[in-house]
């Protein structure tokens, strides 16, 4: 079963009607090769569905987002979308200049959770954590 009938699945147990407009967003996020945003979203699925507009697809993504379909990635103002992983675990580090996210192996935040456990007594809830810095092309860009 892929994540995309996991979606499906989701949205069927949880009473929500499988729409032309929800399966075209949601195929449209299970085949972009990156992290994707609201507008790339409606682009291409537009292309596809002349008629959709874009107070859907925030109304559907809100919708996945809500219900555990998607993950949704920002710091600040700026957005993207994945479906969610089986584990519900995805990390991301995003670039402030180029705008771009990268995924992050749990193993990195190991350590990190370990030690606010012992140092805090506090259970850090990392399930999808995000950390904003600068990419090594944008640095190099900068010297």
């Amino acid at each position: 079963m892929t994540y995309y009938d996991d979606a499906v699945s989701i949205l069927r147990q949880t009473g929500n009607r499988l729409t032309p407009q929800r399966l075209l967003v949601l195929s449209t996020i299970a085949e972009s090769q990156h992290h994707i945003g609201i507008d790339e979203i409606y682009r291409a699925s537009k292309t596809a569905y002349p008629y959709l507009d874009l107070a859907t697809v925030y109304r559907t993504i809100h919708l996945f987002r809500d219900i555990g379909v998607i993950t949704e990635i920002g710091i600040g103002d700026k957005h993207t979308y994945e479906l969610r992983t089986r584990d519900g675990q995805h990390h991301h580090m995003l670039c402030r200049k180029c705008e771009k996210t990268f995924s992050l192996s749990p193993h990195y935040l190991e350590s990190f959770r370990a030690s606010l456990v012992n140092d805090f007594n506090f259970e850090p809830d990392l399930d999808n954590f995000a950390v904003a810095g600068t990419c090594t092309d944008c640095k190099s860009k900068l010297t």
